[in-house]
């Protein structure tokens, strides 16, 4: 849990630190610690708190079987969001928010099954029957869906929550999630709305080594619940089994007599 993470380290790592004190949101004023040469300093421990609420809420989504989404498409968050979720086999996105990606979710998907066909038909050799200038389209479409979204071709449903680095720039995923009532996690910075998220972080969202540090607890969350929820399913599994057993068990000692 979150609890785990020592205070040092989430100094270190540069979390504290806010915005330009004229650029800062009121909303962010009960996470604000201090003002230091003209830059709000975040309180650490109330980060530590929201950080735990956000483990735990997250952990039992990753539990109950559905799919957590991870938007940043800014340049210091695009590697660190990408590991993360391809460790957890979650969706994501750091290229371009696409318009209506949740709220107009058909289409979207419309166009996944799309870069499906096409690799259908490399697979079965129609695309080798395509001219050069046909073949040389094709390759541009699916090199272009692949970017856009080749990394929620697993997302079959809309997700159960959103985890998103800086609400400011994600305005767009921010706005169709709540449209959705779609629980919402994410770095509030101090020139951010806290409000328009479900769980908010407090924390700098422009260093790359504090969203490292965040979402490093976040993963772990994320895994101990997938984890805890493979053993369940296993666990049923075997209760299932034997439950046949027992019942063939039954059946030719009924036959028998």
């Amino acid at each position: 849990m979150a609890k785990e993470v020592d205070i040092k380290d989430l100094v270190k790592a540069g979390v504290h630190f806010g915005h330009l004190t004229r650029k800062w949101n009121p909303n962010m004023a009960p996470f604000i610690y201090s003002e230091k040469n003209g830059i709000h300093i975040i309180n650490l421990y109330k980060t530590i708190n929201k950080l735990d609420e956000a483990c735990v809420a997250l952990e039992k989504i990753a539990l109950s079987g559905r799919k957590i989404l991870f938007v940043a498409t800014k340049k210091q968050a695009k590697k660190i969001i990408s590991d993360c979720a391809s460790e957890l086999n979650m969706p994501y996105i750091t290229e371009r928010w696409p318009g209506g990606m949740l709220t107009n979710f058909i289409t979207i998907r419309k166009a996944v099954k799309k870069m499906s066909a096409i690799d259908r038909t490399k697979e079965d050799g129609t695309f080798e029957t395509l001219s050069k200038k046909e073949k040389l389209r094709v390759d541009r479409t699916r090199a272009k869906l692949e970017k856009n979204l080749g990394s929620i071709s697993t997302m079959t449903r809309l997700p159960g929550a959103l985890f998103v680095v800086d609400i400011r720039r994600e305005h767009i995923a921010v706005r169709e999630a709540n449209k959705l009532n779609i629980p919402i996690f994410a770095m509030v910075d101090t020139n951010t709305d806290p409000k328009k998220v479900d769980f908010g972080i407090p924390s700098n969202d422009d260093a790359s080594k504090s969203i490292e540090i965040i979402l490093k607890n976040i993963t772990k969350s994320i895994k101990s619940g997938l984890e805890l929820r493979e053993k369940e399913k296993a666990e049923q599994d075997a209760i299932k089994e034997n439950s046949n057993e027992e019942k063939t068990k039954d059946i030719k000692k009924v036959k028998s007599e």
